[in-house]
This record gives C-alpha cells, sequence and structure tokens, in this order.
C-alpha cells in the first residue's frame, strides 16, 4: 500500500513542455508513472515524444481530467503563475496538487491553500517540495526512483536533500512512500498530515521524520506523535550548526532566539518517545538497529 500516490494514480504535469517540466516527466514516466498529459495554455492539441511514451497536451487541467480522468497534478511552473495554476488544478477536481516550484510568494500559498481547504477535494503537497513517491508503484516529482526499493518504511522530510539520502542509506529495508513535504513558511501536507497516514497505512511499520530549523512544525509534529502515534518513529532535524538569525536554504529555516533551534526541536521529539539522530547517517542506524530489533523480537 502506499499513501496518496498509487500504481493507480494518473497523473498530468502543469508545465511539461517546459524544460524542468519536460525533463522531469521523462523521469516519472521511466520510474513507471502513469503519466497521462501535460498541461500548457497554448498548446492544446499538441503532443510531446517521451523514450517509451507520447504524452498528449491539453490547454487547460478542465480539458486534461475531461480527456484522461488525471487525479494527480505535478506543477512545474513560474513562481508567478503558480498560484492560478494550483487554483486551477483545484477547480477541475484534481485529488493531489505536487507544487515543485520553488520561490512562491508566502501569501500566494496562503492564498490558494486556503482556497483548495475550503473546496474540501484536494490535498496539496509543497510548495519548494521534491514530490512523493511509492516505489514500484508511482513517483509524482523530482525524488529519483533508482535509489531505494519498495519497503516497509515511511519517510517524510523537508528537505529534498535528505530525503535522497535516507531513501539510500535505507534501501535494503525500502520504502512504503516518501514525501518531501518541502521548507517554505507555509506547506500544504505537513509532518503530522504525513506520520497520521503512514499510521493508518497497514504496510508501513515504521516512520522516519526530517526536519530542520525555523517554526514550530516539528514542535507540533511532537505532541501530535506522542498522544495519536503507535509506530516507531525516528527523526532528524537539520541545522544543530547554524547560527541565530540567518536563513538556511529554505524560507522557512530561520532561529530567532531559542525558538526553532535544532536543539529544542530535538528535545521535544526525544519527550514525545521519538528517538533523534545528530546526522543523517546516525538516524539511519537508528532506525536499522530499531528494525533489526524487532526482527529478533519476532524470532525473525
Amino acid at each position: 500500500m502506499a499513501i496518496f500516490l498509487t500504481e493507480d494514480s494518473r497523473v498530468i504535469v502543469q508545465g511539461m513542455t517546459g524544460s524542468e517540466g519536460s525533463k522531469h516527466t521523462q523521469r516519472m514516466l521511466s520510474s513507471g508513472t502513469n503519466v497521462v498529459g501535460g498541461v500548457t495554455p497554448g498548446k492544446g492539441g499538441q503532443r510531446v515524444d517521451f523514450v517509451g511514451a507520447t504524452v498528449p497536451v491539453f490547454g487547460s487541467v478542465a480539458e486534461a481530467v475531461e480527456a484522461t480522468g488525471a487525479d494527480v497534478s505535478v506543477v512545474f511552473v513560474p513562481p508567478k503563475f503558480t498560484k492560478g495554476a494550483v487554483i486551477e488544478s483545484v477547480d477541475a477536481g484534481i485529488a493531489l496538487v505536487v507544487v515543485i516550484t520553488e520561490g512562491v510568494p508566502v501569501r500566494d500559498t496562503a492564498e490558494f491553500f486556503a482556497y483548495a481547504q475550503s473546496k474540501g477535494t484536494a490535498r496539496i503537497v509543497g510548495p519548494n517540495c521534491p514530490g512523493l513517491i511509492s516505489p514500484g508503484k508511482s513517483n509524482a516529482g523530482i525524488i529519483p526512483a533508482d535509489i531505494t526499493e519498495p519497503g516497509r518504511l515511511g519517510l517524510v522530510s523537508k528537505s529534498g536533500t535528505l530525503t535522497y539520502q535516507m531513501m539510500y542509506e535505507l534501501r535494503d529495508f525500502g520504502f512504503s512512500s516518501a514525501i518531501g513535504i518541502g521548507g517554505d513558511p507555509i506547506v500544504g501536507t505537513t509532518h503530522i498530515d504525513a506520520v497520521q497516514a503512514f499510521e493508518n497505512d497497514p504496510e508501513t511499520d515504521a516512520i522516519v521524520m526530517i526536519g530542520e530549523i525555523g517554526g514550530d512544525a516539528e514542535e507540533r509534529a511532537a505532541a501530535y506523535i506522542k498522544d495519536n502515534i503507535t509506530k516507531p518513529v525516528v527523526a532528524y532535524v537539520a541545522g544543530f550548526t547554524a547560527p541565530e538569525g540567518k536563513t538556511m536554504g529554505h524560507a522557512g529555516a530561520i532561529v530567532s532566539g531559542s525558538s526553532g533551534t535544532a536543539e529544542a526541536k530535538k528535545e521535544a521529539l526525544e519527550a514525545a518517545g521519538v528517538k533523534v539522530g545528530k546526522t543523517p547517517s546516525a538516524t539511519a542506524q537508528l532506525m536499522r538497529d530499531l528494525l533489526q530489533g524487532q526482527r529478533l523480537a519476532e524470532g525473525g
């Protein structure tokens, strides 16, 4: 089983005819994703040849949905057009909108997320994220498909690069799904949303959570995990050496005083029973030790 994205997902790519959209559409197709169309205003009726597939282009999301039954959109459009693209997908009935675009104004994100919530029909992932992958089933975004195997771990991460590293380090165990939620101050899907979905997934046995400095998302996730999650969770918080007051990589990664520090997040998570690694590799080892201990306990 997988969360949010399955082998039955029918994916369209908004901005497929652009350089980034085209490159990553090929990667998604090569990893087995069912890409059924692209959307570029003014280019409806064209077809784009990829290795192993020819994909039709539609002038609007509504046309794409009507023609293909698409239920997932991956958004590769410039920041100033992103709000309109997301709202267009929501209006067309897309159930999962994956916003890869970096540099989207926070106000725009707040507005399109509020709009999606008001409609109650679409889940937003991102913006400024690598997307999500259910290995061996589907891949919506820019996550490399060849760095891991299907398995029974769930991964939720603010960082794209650390998503890839963790998937690679634990490739021998494999993943049911991995989701990069993005590191902007406002994101459509949170750590809490993802860990709850993994909790409800009978084919996910344990969860890896990657956070970073800034904000209080990890503290809120820790409180939620303590009260609601029964599966084991290990975590890593990026930014233990970050200087105060300096934005580090992501727009939301900024420490103010004692608020948002890696140490504060680590303490909150450990108080909730989550094991926290000091480095990504140490975190992977914590999960490895936990799973091997479970196998021994089960006599496997």
